[in-house]
């Protein structure tokens, strides 16, 4: 005999039955249910949102479309945790490229079961899915297909995964695993890169510096030259300067002696003046 169902797949069931049957198809499951509790649980569940219903019968019909989207969410969230902007940026085109492609595709899926689809709806949808891109609790409720509402791409949904999800809080979704050593090469790859480029610019700038340091030791070796030549002439002044000063103090002494010897001249003359000036007085007074 086959277990019962539990809570959450009864409730996985009753949000992929036909909108306009979600009430009494729910009502009826309740009305079946041996379990008191189970039957309350079951009456507790809330329609979901036109958008809400959209993503769930999309996660049960195309589980491995959705796979494919969380196994990105799960390299984009990689990627900002490694902060390598390359690997982001483009993460980041391929989560809109496929989150616009996997909201057409819910969307063509539930009007191919006679739901009428707006822009409006087909906008939600594409914000739930997105959604799961940035919150694992997020991809835990998308990837359930029990959601009552639709998700916006911003906030946390931890706290209100009771609101979120009819039936229970759903466990997290298991991830596709990557190729073999797909994500491990991809890392390796990364970092050899920006080793590669942290090489390329310490190179740079020793070639930088190397250049610079040249041409201080050209212009320094320049500048040396000049200053050696210049001593070397203020030198040759200096030799000649001390000539001058030499023969000057030569020439000192010589007018030196010259004019002591004239001044001993006038000395001498000028007694001689004084001699003859007493002689001449004498001869006045003697006529």
């Amino acid at each position: 005999m086959s277990a019962a169902p539990s809570l959450s797949e009864i409730a996985a069931e009753l949000y992929t039955q036909p909108l306009g049957e979600f009430i009494a198809a729910r009502n009826a499951r309740a009305a079946d249910a041996s379990d008191k509790a189970m039957a309350a649980g079951i009456r507790a569940l809330c329609k979901p949102s036109v958008a809400a219903w959209v993503v769930n019968v999309f996660a049960r019909e195309r589980a491995s479309q959705l796979g494919e989207a969380l196994q990105l969410a799960a390299e984009l969230r990689e990627a900002q945790e490694d902060l390598d902007a390359k690997a982001l940026a483009q993460l980041g085109r391929d989560r809109r490229a496929l989150t616009a492609r996997l909201a057409a595709a819910a969307a063509d899926l539930a009007e191919s079961r006679g739901e009428r689809i707006t822009a409006s709806t087909r906008d939600a949808v594409q914000q739930t899915i997105s959604a799961a891109f940035f919150d694992p609790d997020a991809a835990a409720a998308v990837a359930s297909g029990r959601l009552v509402r639709e998700l916006e791409p911003t906030g946390t949904f931890a706290d209100a995964m009771d609101s979120i999800v009819g039936g229970g809080t759903p466990s997290a979704p298991t991830e596709p695993p990557a190729p073999p050593d797909e994500l491990k090469a991809r890392r390796a790859r990364r970092d050899a890169e920006r080793a590669l480029r942290e090489a390329e610019q310490t190179r740079d700038r020793a070639a930088r510096d190397a250049a610079k340091a040249e041409r201080v030791a050209k212009d320094a070796a320049s500048r040396a030259g000049e200053l050696t030549s210049r001593v070397a002439e203020l030198e040759k002044e200096l030799d000649s300067a001390r000539r001058e000063a030499k023969r000057a103090e030569t020439d000192a002494a010589d007018a030196r002696e010259r004019r002591a010897e004239a001044s001993r001249a006038a000395d001498e003359t000028e007694d001689a003046v004084t001699a003859a000036r007493s002689a001449l007085e004498k001869l006045e007074r003697a006529r």
